[in-house]
């Protein structure tokens, strides 16, 4: 116990004599949560507070058009600017001056009111409700209408899914009113008569998860803090493989070989200084999201009811990040080899984590290889306690997994260096 406690010590004494890289462990991660969660506040609000300026080329100038236009600018989503010329918006939109322009066809009201006039006439028929005629007169053949959307190469997949579900939505329901309409003029004199009510039937309702008589709402905050919380602590093996490569390249390892002193005491010194630091950098995260968001004009992390669940999960995760340190700090022979590995290795890990695309959104290959990922883990633990308000037994699968990558890498690392320096 007194050499674990010694070599604690001295690591402790190594980290505090490098203000800069205390600076890094500790500042950094500070700027990068404050930094991606304005940016990703913003960007929410923008799309929700800010009218997109959009081009309109209305080549039908009927009802369709009018009702297309209506529904565009009732969204407020959308300020909508009138061209004449399809070639000069077109122009425009691929030149990124415009997010997209909206070309409506020629005829487009005539001939939707012709082919569902066809169509309601055809099935009038069939029933018996049409006077027969003599002379039936050949059908005329309407083509198909394109209503074309050019948008902006550079703008995101998102957006583009979205107008394009919103716009086949409102033409969807023009569709429906005209055919709604043709059998109420075929049926009835009256028009003042409503036969058929156009009103959705069908509606949607979001049910937010509660906690007591309160709606819990996911914010940006919450999911950044527990992503970018994540990054920092893993971003730990950073520091940690340069001071055991350096150890070794300083003679400090072969001195230690010349005392008592097992690998197994030296890195559980190094376990502990770190994971201290770990746990300290997830405490400024969670005092900046509680304190400081809000006066940045961001939502307040809600930590009630979740602050010890919390922890466990930033111990383990703190846990998996020293064991991955350590072995590469092991492996390593140079701080070259160790530092832009650590660095580059945590961005796959993270970006596999799924800490900047949702896993659910990856290829499928992509999410099967997500789950070797530790930050996977602790990630979607730390979302079962944010956002789903998991129980301590509900994240026992992920605490599990974490603390058995932790203890694989110590492990792994103990042999290697024992067969490495075996006599």
């Amino acid at each position: 116990m007194h050499k674990l406690w010694a070599s604690t010590y001295k690591e402790f004494l190594l980290l505090t004599r490098d203000i800069g890289g205390i600076a890094i462990l500790f500042v950094m991660p500070i700027v990068l949560i404050i930094t991606i969660t304005i940016i990703q506040d913003s960007s929410f609000k923008t799309i929700g507070n800010n009218k997109i300026p959009i081009l309109l080329v209305d080549n039908d100038n009927g009802s369709v058009s009018k009702t297309i236009y209506d529904g565009l600018k009732s969204s407020n989503s959308f300020t909508i600017i009138k061209k004449q010329q399809e070639h000069k918006a077109k122009d425009l939109v691929f030149k990124g001056e415009y997010q997209l322009a909206i070309i409506i066809p020629k005829e487009l009201s005539t001939d939707l009111k012709k082919k569902v006039d066809q169509n309601v006439e055809g099935i009038l028929e069939k029933f018996g409700v049409e006077e027969e005629t003599e002379e039936i007169s050949p059908k005329e053949t309407i083509p198909h209408k394109e209503v074309k959307l050019y948008f902006d190469p550079a703008t995101q997949i998102t957006f583009k899914n979205s107008v394009k579900n919103g716009i086949d939505k409102m033409i969807s329901k023009i569709e429906t009113q005209s055919i709604y309409k043709a059998f109420q003029e075929q049926i009835s004199d009256d028009e003042s008569e409503v036969l058929f009510k156009t009103d959705n039937f069908i509606t949607f309702k979001e049910i937010m998860p509660r906690q007591g008589n309160k709606e819990i709402m996911p914010n940006s905050v919450q999911h950044n803090v527990p992503a970018w919380t994540l990054f920092a602590i893993f971003f730990i093996i950073v520091p940690l493989s340069i001071n055991i490569v350096k150890e070794k390249n300083q003679g400090t390892f072969v001195r230690l070989r010349t005392n008592p002193v097992s690998y197994a005491t030296v890195l559980g010194g190094k376990t502990a200084v770190y994971l201290a630091v770990c746990m300290i950098q997830f405490i400024i995260m969670l005092l900046i999201g509680v304190y400081i968001f809000p006066k940045l004009g961001l939502p307040e992390l809600e930590i009630s009811g979740r602050l010890f669940n919390l922890f466990i999960v930033a111990f383990f995760a703190g846990l998996a990040a020293i064991g991955l340190g350590l072995l590469l700090g092991t492996i390593a022979k140079t701080q070259e080899q160790s530092a832009p590995f650590g660095a580059t290795f945590v961005v796959i890990l993270a970006a596999l984590g799924g800490v900047w695309v949702p896993v659910f959104a990856m290829p499928k290959f992509m999410q099967i290889v997500s789950n070797i990922s530790p930050m996977n883990w602790g990630l979607n633990a730390f979302y079962d306690v944010f956002l789903r308000n998991a129980s301590i037994i509900e994240i026992v699968p992920e605490i599990i997994l974490l603390l058995l990558f932790f203890i694989i890498t110590v492990l792994i690392s103990i042999v290697y260096n024992e067969k490495k320096h075996a006599v």
